[in-house]
């Protein structure tokens, strides 16, 4: 399979774009929220737990939208520096495929197995 990496290149740029879109409209919708719900007294408990509630699921889509940003930036980074398709941990190329289906891949297959493996909590 031959790998065009021009067009990997646009798919990550169509991707930051996309991510940083999300990123703006979610921050939007906080606004908006804490707008209308200063012109409101709240008292009950139930609105204050479902609100905590939506502002923990916001924070944590933002968080998980900032991290797959961070990556895309990086794999853009790389585009720049010349060291695109090269593993971070060994240096060597990242498997095509592995590209292909996650264009911001940043370590090889190996080097992924072994750092997931090394993340494992001891058995016990």
């Amino acid at each position: 399979m031959a790998i065009i990496f021009s067009e990997l290149r646009k798919r990550l740029e169509s991707e930051e774009k996309r991510l940083l879109g999300e990123l703006e409209q979610l921050q939007a919708s906080i606004s908006s929220s804490d707008e209308r719900r200063e012109g409101s007294p709240f008292g009950k408990r139930e609105e204050e737990a479902t609100e905590a509630a939506e502002l923990e699921k916001r924070l944590a889509l933002e968080k998980r939208l900032r991290e797959e940003l961070n990556k895309i930036g990086r794999a853009l980074k790389k585009f720049d520096e010349g060291t695109y398709g090269l593993c971070d941990n060994c240096q060597q190329p990242i498997d095509p495929e592995r590209l292909e289906a996650l264009p911001h891949a940043s370590l090889c297959m190996k080097c992924k197995a072994l750092r997931a493996k090394n993340a494992k909590p001891p058995a016990g």
